[in-house]
């Protein structure tokens, strides 16, 4: 997969470094600062949700696909035209708008390896403390050349690569987002369905339809997408969130307890 003349990864990345970052090189107590900071376990409620929305894609047969390809670059006012290839498939550019909430984790500045990294060895653990995270800056425009028969799951891969992300591709989803009547509608993807093709069908504007990436909140933490140090700062967060409540419930018990022992010794005798 390609991509359109965009602004190179370098002018991005010097945008970057000033929305905030943290080294996971840091010391564990600076670590868990900033996840502390930065993420909570419980879950909060959000406003100005995008109203989901699902609608079914029509299969096209050559003929029509053809006409559609035809249609669509007869509607565009750039270079960036799809394409009709002899084995039937066709090629496109899509759009994706990156909206994400958290941070994304990248290689770290290349430098020598210190004593610790030596010890450890050339495994996981060491080349997952090698890791920056950084805030995209908002709404962050990709174009990417792909194939008719391109996955959403291989998009958000190709995306990652082109910002460099280490970060589990399952930590992302890809939206569709439509606007109707006033309205604005956002359906996620499934792994196997076929970006370009929902472009050919909804053709070329923005308000019918474009392609978002965020964060996969899907109501269920898929654990297993993140690394061994993340896990145990996890951890260490619930306990302290945990620590916190009891710490909570004995001042309300110990408070109560202390006003009926007031109210008892103000009670006259008799």
């Amino acid at each position: 997969m390609g991509e359109a003349e965009t602004p190179s990864f370098e002018m991005t990345w010097s945008s970057t470094t000033s929305s905030g970052y943290c080294s996971q090189e840091d010391s564990d107590s600076e670590l868990e600062q900033y996840f502390t900071a930065r993420t909570s376990l419980a879950r909060r409620p959000r406003r100005d949700q995008d109203e989901p929305v699902e609608w079914e894609t029509p299969d096209l047969s050559q003929a029509e696909i053809e006409k559609k390809i035809k249609e669509y670059n007869g509607q565009i006012n750039s270079n960036l035209f799809m394409s009709l290839n002899k084995d039937g498939s066709y090629t496109g550019f899509i759009k994706v708008q990156l909206k994400l909430v958290r941070p994304v984790s990248v290689p770290s500045s290349k430098k020598p390896p210190s004593l610790q990294d030596a010890r450890q060895g050339p495994g996981r653990s060491a080349s997952v403390r090698r890791r920056t995270s950084f805030y995209l800056p908002k709404d962050t425009v990709k174009h990417l050349h792909v194939l008719s028969r391109t996955r959403a799951r291989e998009v958000i891969e190709a995306l990652l690569r082109k910002f460099l992300v280490v970060d589990d591709p399952r930590k992302f989803a890809l939206f569709e987002r439509a606007e109707r009547h006033g309205q604005v509608y956002l359906r996620k993807l499934s792994d196997d369905e076929q970006p370009l093709r929902l472009r050919l069908l909804a053709g070329p504007s923005d308000k019918a339809l474009s392609f978002v990436l965020k964060e996969n909140d899907s109501g269920e933490v898929n654990w297993d997408a993140f690394s061994m140090p993340e896990l145990h700062n996890f951890l260490r967060i619930l306990q302290r969130e945990e620590e916190a409540h009891l710490r909570q419930i004995l001042q309300k018990y110990s408070y109560c307890r202390q006003k009926i022992q007031e109210a008892l010794h103000a009670c006259p005798l008799g």
